[in-house]
């Protein structure tokens, strides 16, 4: 197993992307924290992965404030012991359209979501993976970050950010030997799919996979397996890279 007895926190785990990686992860030996603000959701994929035979347990908390944050790396620690793998993973987007139309509320919740949680988990879990000797951030952001597309231009923006954040805190946690990597995801049937393309239709899918050279768009599956890849110790050599899971998109 190639995660066998690491102890993993997955942000935005109740659904998407971050239930692929919390349900991949335990397939793997990793003991899993499935947090959400969901509590349904997040209860599902708990059940789920126990019901696989896996370890896993549901912290509800918003990554957009520090106390919960805290209070959350803290479960983990009193559950499970240590703490191996933190996976930035829960977003937020805005509606498809003009950028003056988007309110100054969605744009607050956009960069809290996408980017202050970045920099609040990272204040709790650093210490703790500079103590250990080691251990692996993973931040999901998006193929909107390289490739932007009209409409969406503050998301596009909170992505970029989450680019570079995770680049800088790659070269200044490389000597604590805590590798930072990154995700860009293209669009996804997940639940953020009708922000995205602004009209959820036949015709508007259409026109987003005709984008994507291999003809689909990717699955929580494809995110999953590279995010094991990545927080596996096959990869203890990569940190700052930012991996385009993508079909194509952004050649």
């Amino acid at each position: 197993m190639r995660l066998k007895d690491k102890v993993a926190v997955i942000t935005g785990a109740g659904s998407g992307f971050g239930e692929g990686m919390a349900r991949r992860f335990a397939e793997e030996g990793a003991k899993v924290v499935v947090n959400d603000i969901d509590l349904d959701g997040g209860k599902r994929v708990v059940e789920a992965i126990r019901k696989a035979g896996g370890k896993a347990v549901f912290h509800k908390a918003d990554v957009t404030r520090d106390a919960q944050v805290k209070a959350m790396v803290a479960a983990a620690l009193k559950r499970f012991g240590r703490l191996d793998i933190m996976v930035n993973n829960a977003g937020f987007t805005h509606r498809n359209q003009p950028m003056t139309s988007v309110t100054e509320k969605e744009f607050d919740r956009i960069f809290a979501v996408n980017v202050k949680a970045i920099f609040l988990a990272a204040r709790h879990v650093v210490p703790i993976m500079t103590k250990q000797g080691g251990g692996v951030i993973l931040n999901t952001a998006s193929t909107a970050a390289v490739r932007p597309r009209p409409g969406l231009t503050w998301y596009n923006g909170s992505k970029g950010a989450v680019v570079t954040i995770t680049k800088s805190m790659a070269v200044e946690l490389a000597p604590d030997k805590i590798r930072v990597v990154a995700i860009n995801p293209v669009v996804s049937a997940t639940g953020m799919l009708a922000q995205f393309i602004g009209n959820d239709t036949p015709e508007m899918r259409a026109r987003f996979v005709a984008t994507i050279p291999m003809g689909r768009m990717s699955t929580p599956t494809d995110i999953a397996n590279t995010a094991l890849f990545l927080c596996s110790d096959e990869a203890e050599f990569l940190t700052g890279v930012c991996v385009e899971v993508d079909g194509g998109r952004c050649i």
